[in-house]
């Protein structure tokens, strides 16, 4: 038997089927509406949270059947939901590029984060939980960083969720990314180096390590502007900040790029009076996990990238 999650007691949670293969933390997120991310992640890693009586992981798969004790915390159920506006919402129906009855995808917005936390109050899940109220089990398959644009898969049903995933933990979905970089040399590199996430400050950073995750990433040549390199990237692996740490490490960091980037691209924007991570998720491949069907999506680049990309067709041509 569930109960609802309570300010005053201690409540238990009996997983069912919907929920069998989701995650602690997201489990969580969505049972405590309202509460902030590391509010729940402090009572995971405090033990306050229990699977079947035992200390669990954020990471923790839950299972049909499993029990969580959730400890007694004040949500935000009774709060209105919140605000999009209409801005927004307009912008976000023009990027829906692909539906089917089990999935979205869509465009993400460059500087749009796909879900809320760390200072951002609404984020992509929020907001479509917002404008699809009738969509009761809306779920990020995956993620993209805040500045990145491009393809991003909402599942419309928590056991398609679950299947996509698999699909992607096999290396069944196939994702490509266009970046623009200076430095890049040659038609085609690999770059294998593991990948070790570490928090400085407030502020999460990923560094080539021998302590890290496998990691490897494809790039080929699309197209030379002058100094700078229109490429594709492959993921062989899903790290976070993958594409941008193996591109600095290679050699070749990302125009724009805060984090991972130089003096020297910044300067180059700044030349050309636009300012955003050159990087976008430019399509996604893969077999359906139900219909069986190949299923491709392209998403096109957004204006602030065109224009960046023309600017320099212009300057590589003078």
């Amino acid at each position: 038997m569930s109960e609802t999650p309570s300010a005053d007691r201690v409540s238990f949670v009996t997983i069912d089927e919907g929920r069998d293969g989701q995650r602690l933390d997201n489990f969580l997120i969505t049972h405590l509406k309202g509460v902030p991310r590391s509010r729940i992640y402090r009572i995971i890693r405090s033990g306050e949270v229990r699977v079947n009586k035992k200390r669990a992981k954020q990471t923790t798969r839950l299972a049909n059947g499993d029990i969580v004790r959730v400890p007694p915390i004040r949500t935000a159920e009774s709060e209105a939901p919140p605000k999009v506006s209409d801005a927004l919402a307009e912008r976000l129906s023009r990027t829906l590029i692909y539906e089917d009855e089990y999935l979205f995808i869509f465009n993400k917005p460059a500087g749009l984060a796909v879900h809320g936390g760390s200072g951002v109050s609404l984020g992509l899940i929020e907001a479509l939980r917002v404008l699809y109220p009738e969509e009761r089990e809306l779920e990020l398959v995956h993620r993209l960083d805040r500045d990145t644009s491009g393809c991003i898969m909402v599942a419309r049903r928590r056991s398609f969720l679950r299947r996509l995933q698999r699909l992607m933990q096999q290396g069944g979905v196939e994702k490509r990314y266009w970046l623009l970089c200076q430095g890049f040399k040659g038609k085609e590199r690999r770059i294998e180096a593991p990948l070790l996430k570490l928090m400085q400050g407030n502020e999460r950073v990923v560094r080539v390590s021998r302590e890290g995750k496998p990691s490897i990433t494809d790039f080929r040549l699309l197209e030379r502007l002058g100094g700078v390199s229109l490429v594709e990237a492959t993921l062989g692996t899903g790290r976070t900040h993958q594409i941008r740490v193996h591109s600095q490490f290679g050699g070749f960091a990302l125009l724009g790029d805060d984090k991972y980037g130089n003096d020297q691209g910044d300067r180059l924007l700044g030349e050309l009076g636009v300012r955003r991570l050159c990087l976008h998720a430019h399509s996604l491949t893969f077999r359906h996990p139900l219909s069986e069907q190949r299923v491709r999506v392209e998403a096109p680049l957004d204006e602030d990238f065109e224009s960046i990309l023309a600017a320099l067709r212009r300057r590589s041509r003078s």
